[in-house]
């Protein structure tokens, strides 16, 4: 019981880093001995995508139901944000890839996939899942789906009665304790998550790409570190590092264990409420984020595009490049919130350089290759930019709100 006590003491961030480490030594150690404690991973991961599509419809109608006439919310900002940072992502990777040109030695085969046609398909498909069915969406995960029906059913009930509401509410906050005692967990779970990765796959297979996963992971690092910071400075005007710490930190090490953004959805939830963030803005910029905000994906998107360009030897000007960053952005916004998701919209953008559909789907087999650590930082970039935005945006509305504020107040002591 003693020993209990002092582990509820300590913050899930510890817990987390302990079921890490004993899961590497475990891993590493005896193999044979710690795989069967993969299926905590597995419960884990599962527990998270499970709830996370009735967490996020509830939480959306309750707050849209909810919200009254008036009540300024941060979901222009927050959208705008998110485009930006995909955007300003995508430009990166171009511009590290020409100082940087890696080459691939493409591989003969590639898994049986089929990738979309055209960023005309990508966009048909996200429409068509607006209007999907909600009990299919729900069932299926489809958060652009549950975003347009929870929106709908929730602008209905806006005159619905209180006791309506409240109910709505009351199975939001219920659902959202659930989260908790899953979250409680993750340490559990990410033990399970390293012993799976490193027993099944090991790092021996990555030495190899290790140039094109420095250029990956590197183009992911100086997002996160240096243009997000940019970002939330210019738009927040106080020190970011702080806060793009503690989303690295409180969501980005869950979300490079579950590779899946949609999977980290609750734990975003958890963090902006820690963060005192306005619920009927995170309700929906956080599901919202998982779907469009996809700045590691167009960074993957454009380093395997652009080194497959350098291995064809195909000459590449500014103009081509800048379209290739928006390009990436737009195929970003349309790559699903699980783990690999960003590499089936590879063809794409390799379509702007006239490379055949064959050798691109070459260049999705490397990508599924170096994905044991290019997804993994890829979804930690995606996920914790949502909790990263959201809060920007908010910390910019206080400031001008107490920019106003003050202004008022100099104008009445000069009357």
């Amino acid at each position: 019981m003693g020993l209990i006590r002092k582990w509820n003491q300590l913050s899930l961030v510890k817990q987390i880093l302990i079921g890490l480490i004993i899961g590497i030594i475990l891993a590493v150690t005896i193999p044979a001995v710690a795989k069967p404690f993969t299926i905590l991973g597995s419960l884990f991961v599962s527990a998270l995508k499970g709830i996370a599509p009735v967490l996020v419809f509830f939480l959306v109608m309750s707050a849209i139901a909810q919200h009254k006439s008036g009540q300024k919310t941060n979901m222009k900002s927050i959208i705008v944000l998110y485009l930006l940072g995909t955007f300003l992502a995508g430009l990166v990777a171009v511009i590290v890839s020409f100082i940087f040109p890696v080459t691939l030695t493409l591989p003969k085969s590639t898994e049986n996939l089929t990738a979309p046609g055209g960023v005309v398909e990508v966009l048909k498909t996200l429409l068509l899942n607006i209007v999907d069915n909600p009990v299919k969406a729900i069932f299926n995960a489809n958060y652009i789906g549950i975003l347009a029906w929870a929106i709908l059913l929730g602008l209905a009930l806006k005159k619905a009665p209180d006791t309506t509401k409240t109910m709505i509410s009351n199975f939001s906050d219920a659902l959202s304790k659930i989260v908790t005692w899953v979250i409680k967990f993750a340490p559990f779970g990410i033990m399970g998550l390293v012993i799976d990765s490193i027993t099944a796959n090991g790092l021996r297979s990555l030495i190899g790409y290790g140039k094109l996963l420095a250029v990956l992971i590197g183009c992911m690092l100086f997002v996160a570190f240096v243009v997000n910071p940019i970002i939330v400075y210019v738009c927040a005007r106080q020190n970011p590092f702080p806060l793009v710490f503690k989303c690295l930190k409180e969501s980005g090490i869950t979300a490079f264990f579950t590779r899946s953004s949609a999977a980290n959805i609750p734990v975003n939830m958890k963090l902006c409420e820690k963060l005192g963030l306005d619920k009927d803005s995170y309700s929906v910029s956080i599901p919202l984020g998982a779907t469009i905000n996809m700045a590691g994906a167009a960074v993957t998107i454009s380093v395997l595009t652009l080194a497959a360009v350098h291995t064809l030897n195909i000459e590449v000007d500014i103009p081509t490049a800048i379209i290739l960053s928006i390009l990436s952005a737009i195929c970003a916004c349309g790559a699903s919130g699980v783990a690999g998701g960003s590499l089936l919209l590879i063809p794409l953008a390799c379509s702007l350089f006239g490379i055949p559909n064959d050798v691109a789907m070459t260049v999705v087999g490397v990508g599924f290759i170096v994905g044991v650590l290019q997804d993994s930082c890829e979804t930690a970039l995606n996920s914790s930019t949502d909790v990263l935005f959201t809060a920007t945006a908010e910390f910019r509305k206080r400031r001008l709100e107490g920019q106003k504020t003050a202004m008022k107040q100099a104008v009445k002591k000069a009357i």
